[in-house]
């Protein structure tokens, strides 16, 4: 049997019939993933440089011939090859055979990665002696410093490569001990031209050790490694993941939120001092970290085992996870087989529901990446969805408002909907599917609907006053989000307009709602009764799902108790990364399009605390004018609203102007670099002609950092 993941393949058996492939005879595949398969092989030719066994890997005949996919292939080949150091996989040869397929020619290592041996000591309950483990990542940090500072061959100049996939399954652990990275698959390049974009490029690095800013989109350098590989070394300590969860979301929560609680139930147990390094390592922001692979190895040091005992120990835990008997494995792998099998057929037919389509799912490409889950997780979780589906007989629904309106009958979907977007309110009765009527908050499975007492706009508007009204326009939102922001309030803001107020100059409109709650001056969730502005549609819009996907998802919601997340991710529709910041991105956009509303009301209640929901966004409000702003007034539409302004001078205010205290604030680029031009006072026109000529910010970013730091009162015109 062989086992491989990402360039670097293990191997306790296997017989096959070789065949030519350039420059080599492939003798057997060991693994096919994705885009590329990959071979155990041998030179046609025996030649000085290349080992008698070697790794190929190829495209698969369907990426071959799309440029894309060669591209990309022929990117992992340029920076794994850049890279020549001991503790990283050896690229012998990454070339094109005679009818031009690229491949990679690379080292073979006889022994396991690090996914199997952190599997087989849960297994058995055992733990990696805590020098040991340190050595590993001490030893992968070596790698990573090689990595970090590779250079271009033609210019001399650094490649920047960021390796991005830091995990488990891409340490290699040979039986003499040695520690290998392994897998360029996603890694790019921070200062090659050619290399630099990753518009459109889904992130398939194994999303249990991302970084906080891999999760969230945002831009990642080196540090984002650093951080992978303090999570890899926290599991080696711990003997599980260090951000476990109940699902793939709560994970990518867990990792944006840095929640290391896991860690701090063992400090008693570490070496004294391990833990603040560890801690630091995995702090929420890069600038907090080690700022580089020599830095984190360094302060590892001291924890770190001999390495020739620590080489030895390797070699026999890597013998030891080789020797487990070929009968448990082929029952792990019968059991894993099976269980996958269960979860990409269960969606496959659903239970018929009034309105759903007669549609399948197509079961996942095949891929080379080890399962993350243990068989034993998969059955629970297997149980746990067969147990909800059992309960509900899909009957329709039924809602008595308080007014004594009856709606229904409602599918489950429909139901759902009107949930989210507050059609059914506390006290509202249901008899959810079929099982008699309930008030609606105190059925178990629609509970986390209904904020807690006092925080809904009718308990709010009747006794008590708001601490803000006014009417609704891109200022005044724009002022109220840098109030909540510049004293850090926590508290509730409600937007309503009626039918026929005008929106972005239309006649009419619809009449809406919406419920922004912060927390500590971040936005913390944004309940909407449009129902275009669900999960579903909005990734519909965005192109990331197709309709019938979505009908389809609609039709098994049941499965997964209502949560579209959920179930997009388990239907294999939507990744759980894509999924992550795609909530975000939501939440960002329902804010903004506030901006475009003309007509309509706003009132804050301070100190009212946030309602329970299982993904709060923790936004920050000045990214989100920011982007209120470019939809209301995109691109440089706001020169010829400024054009009076141009010779006006612009400064920074006085101290006795400033109304609030921004102290350590970390502005958006935009506004961040404006104040960088406004050191003193300038007229509009020269700040916007000093922008032009660095050729970063754009006038319309000039203009509209410049209304945020007006209503910030750090700016001021004179």
């Amino acid at each position: 049997m062989m086992t491989y993941d990402g360039g670097i393949a293990t191997i306790s058996g296997c017989v096959a019939a070789s065949h030519r492939f350039g420059p080599f005879f492939l003798d057997a595949r060991i693994a096919v993933g994705g885009t590329a398969e990959v071979y155990l092989a041998r030179p046609v030719t025996p030649a000085p440089d290349l080992p008698e066994r070697l790794v190929v890997k190829r495209l698969l005949p369907h990426f071959a011939s799309d440029a894309e996919g060669r591209t990309m292939f022929e990117r992992e080949a340029r920076l794994h090859a850049s890279v020549t150091h001991e503790n990283v996989v050896t690229v012998f040869h990454a070339g094109k055979d005679d009818r031009g397929e690229p491949y990679l020619a690379m080292e073979y290592i006889d022994g396991v990665d690090g996914y199997r041996l952190l599997r087989r000591l849960r297994q058995e309950g055992e733990f990696l002696p805590i020098g040991v483990a340190v050595h590993v990542a001490r030893e992968v940090l070596r790698a990573l410093e090689s990595v970090h500072a590779a250079l271009d061959p033609t210019s001399g100049g650094s490649l920047g490569i960021v390796h991005r996939d830091v995990s488990p399954s891409n340490i290699y652990l040979s039986k003499s001990g040695t520690v290998k990275l392994g897998d360029f698959g996603i890694a790019r390049s921070t200062t090659r031209a050619t290399l630099r974009s990753e518009a459109g490029h889904v992130l398939k690095g194994k999303f249990a050790y991302l970084a906080p800013e891999q999760v969230a989109g945002e831009t990642s350098d080196q540090r984002a490694d650093l951080f992978s590989l303090a999570t890899v070394l926290a599991e080696m300590l711990l003997n599980r993941p260090l951000f476990p969860g109940g699902g793939q979301l709560a994970i990518l929560l867990a990792i944006r939120d840095c929640k290391i609680d896991a860690l701090s139930e063992i400090k008693p147990r570490l070496p004294p001092g391990l833990f603040e390094v560890m801690q630091r390592a995995l702090a929420r922001s890069p600038a907090q970290r080690y700022p580089d692979a020599t830095s984190f190895a360094a302060a590892l040091a001291p924890f770190e085992a001999d390495k020739r005992l620590a080489a030895r120990e390797i070699a026999a835990r890597v013998r030891w996870v080789k020797a487990a008997s070929s009968s448990d494995k082929l029952a792990a792998q019968q059991g894993s087989a099976a269980m996958r099998a269960v979860r990409v057929q269960a969606p496959a037919a659903p239970p018929a529901i009034a309105g759903a389509p007669a549609a399948r799912v197509a079961p996942p490409a095949p891929s080379a990446e080890p399962v993350t889950l243990d068989e034993a997780d998969l059955q629970e979780d297997e149980a746990s969805a067969e147990g909800k589906t059992s309960e509900y007989e899909l009957l329709p629904s039924h809602v008595l408002k308080t007014d004594g309106t009856t709606l229904g009958p409602w599918t489950f979907a429909r139901l759902m909907e009107a949930l989210a977007t507050g059609q059914i309110e506390r006290g509202d009765r249901i008899d959810f599917v079929g099982r008699g009527f309930q008030t609606a908050e105190e059925i178990d499975e629609l509970a986390r609907f209904f904020p807690a007492p006092g925080a809904t706009t009718s308990q709010l508007q009747g006794p008590g006053t708001p601490d803000l009204s006014d009417q609704i326009g891109p200022q005044t939102m724009l002022e109220t989000l840098m109030l909540v922001f510049a004293q850090s309030e926590t508290g509730v803001l409600f937007v309503e307009r009626a039918e026929g107020d005008g929106l972005g100059g239309a006649p009419a409109s619809r009449g809406g709602k919406k419920e922004l709650y912060f927390v500590q001056g971040k936005l913390h969730h944004v309940a909407s009764s449009n129902a275009s502005e669900l999960l579903g549609e909005y990734l519909v819009r965005r192109g990331k799902l197709e309709r019938e996907e979505l009908d389809l998802a609609l039709a098994v919601l049941p499965r997964y108790s209502g949560r579209m997340g959920d179930t997009l991710i388990s239907m294999g529709l939507v990744g759980p990364v894509d999924i992550f910041r795609a909530i975000r991105e939501q939440g960002r956009d329902r804010v903004a399009d506030l901006f475009l509303w003309r007509g309509g009301t706003l009132t804050f209640y301070r100190g009212h605390t946030a309602p329970h929901v299982e993904f709060p966004l923790d936004l920050e409000l000045p990214a989100l004018m920011l982007a209120g702003l470019e939809t209301a007034k995109p691109g440089d539409t706001l020169l010829a609203e400024h054009r009076a302004d141009l010779d006006r001078v612009l400064g920074p205010s006085s101290p006795s102007d400033a109304l609030f205290s921004f102290e350590g604030v970390t502005w958006p680029p935009p506004i961040a670099g404006l104040l960088e031009l406004v050191q003193r006072p300038v007229t509009l026109r020269e700040v916007l002609q000093a922008a032009a000529k660095g050729g970063v910010l754009s006038a319309g970013d000039v203009l509209r950092a410049t209304e945020i730091l007006l209503a910030a009162r750090l700016l001021a015109w004179r």
